[in-house]
């Protein structure tokens, strides 16, 4: 459903604001262990989370990864998935269709489009602190 680095983006901004609220910041090679990541690979994502000011980047030897603690409890994971997939995730056809909407649908387009618009509702209601409060929970992991 997601990309691959939407994934790792996802585990990456949860992981970082457990930190960020203990005034943490916390380093590329943390953040790729603890979501079991290629580093490069990371580096790149977190590169784009920081384009989009969802997390800070602060270099030198104080430096690493946060997200200021005045936006943690406004991100939500279709900033995370805006991001980094882009919207196609609410749009594209659910069989891959590059024509495929309300005049000429798929087999498939009237289910897919409910799922489509549930999970849209999911993204926009589920925030990163959420997340981080149920791992502190026991509730959930990031790294199985």
């Amino acid at each position: 459903m997601f990309s691959k680095a939407c994934e790792y983006g996802i585990k990456a901004s949860v992981y970082i604001v457990e930190h960020s609220l203990n005034n943490q910041k916390v380093s590329l090679k943390e953040v790729a262990s603890a979501i079991d990541s290629p580093q490069a690979y990371t580096s790149k994502i977190l590169q784009q989370l920081s384009r989009n000011n969802i997390i800070r980047s602060e270099k030198g030897p104080t430096g690493g990864f946060s997200i200021d603690k005045t936006k943690i409890n406004r991100i939500n994971l279709s900033t995370i998935v805006s991001a980094i997939d882009g919207d196609s995730i609410y749009k594209g056809c659910g069989l891959g269709f590059h024509q495929c909407d309300e005049s000429k649908p798929c087999v498939i387009h009237h289910q897919y489009k409910t799922i489509r618009n549930d999970l849209k509702t999911m993204l926009e209601n589920t925030f990163l602190i959420d997340l981080s409060e149920d791992i502190d929970k026991g509730l959930s992991f990031l790294k199985s």
